[in-house]
């Protein structure tokens, strides 16, 4: 039975998860469009940089964010300097976590869609007086809607189950920063395994539910016979 503890860590993972969800499309679409749009050295440079979070061990990106986020960081003193309060420890140093976390899993999916199409999409909608607004909501956009839906399905997951970073940038503060991943945490700690094993098989659950969603999403594409030798 799922105690108020409980029930609180999985309201605030699945909020967490919706907003990082929202701006790491908002942020991604646009970054994965420019990535894609030619291969200059500053945009591998750009696109490394996004790509970090899949290498790089989350205890260490957790602790620069907890630097550069913190009282003494560049990006905190400039919070205080015009009256808001520093990240770290809140809901919202969480979901800039997640965000930067889950930029990989939404650009990536999304670069590779749109370098994909190629250019004659966007050519054949100038031709016909589009501009390149119109030529992205209209042609590219419904073209890539997999991509689209794979993203914010990957990023979604990835958010649910981050674990060093939130820890790192959030700590475990009930009810505002201990979310899913933390109260399974802190269930191990105190060596209380029946309750680890519910949360965790559910997060087991859920992802094998992700990744089986990915799989309808992107259908395998049978080969198809060469033309003249197709079996009669």
């Amino acid at each position: 039975m799922l105690t108020d503890a409980d029930i609180s860590a999985i309201e605030l993972s699945l909020k967490l998860g919706a907003w990082a969800t929202f701006y790491t499309l908002i942020i991604g679409g646009p970054l994965a469009w420019w990535l894609s749009r030619g291969d200059t050295l500053f945009r591998r440079f750009v696109g490394s940089v996004v790509t970090m979070p899949l290498v790089l061990p989350p205890t260490v990106l957790g602790f620069y964010l907890l630097v550069f986020l913190g009282p003494v960081g560049p990006i905190g003193q400039a919070f205080k300097a015009i009256g808001l309060s520093t990240l770290p420890f809140t809901f919202a140093g969480l979901v800039v976590a997640s965000v930067i976390c889950s930029m990989p899993f939404v650009v990536q999916p999304l670069q590779n869609a749109f370098e994909a199409l190629g250019e004659r999409p966007l050519e054949a909608a100038a031709t016909l007086g589009a501009n390149t607004l119109d030529a992205f909501l209209t042609v590219i956009l419904p073209q890539t809607k997999a991509a689209f839906l794979t993203a914010a399905v990957m990023s979604f997951a990835h958010a649910i189950g981050e674990f060093g970073v939130v820890l790192m940038i959030g700590g475990n503060i009930p009810k505002v920063t201990r979310v899913l991943s933390m109260q399974i945490y802190v269930y191990v700690e105190n060596m209380e395994y029946e309750r680890a094993h519910a949360l965790a098989g559910g997060l087991m659950l859920f992802a094998i539910l992700t990744m089986m969603t990915i799989q309808f999403l992107n259908p395998r594409r049978k080969n198809k016979p060469m033309s003249g030798l197709a079996p009669r």
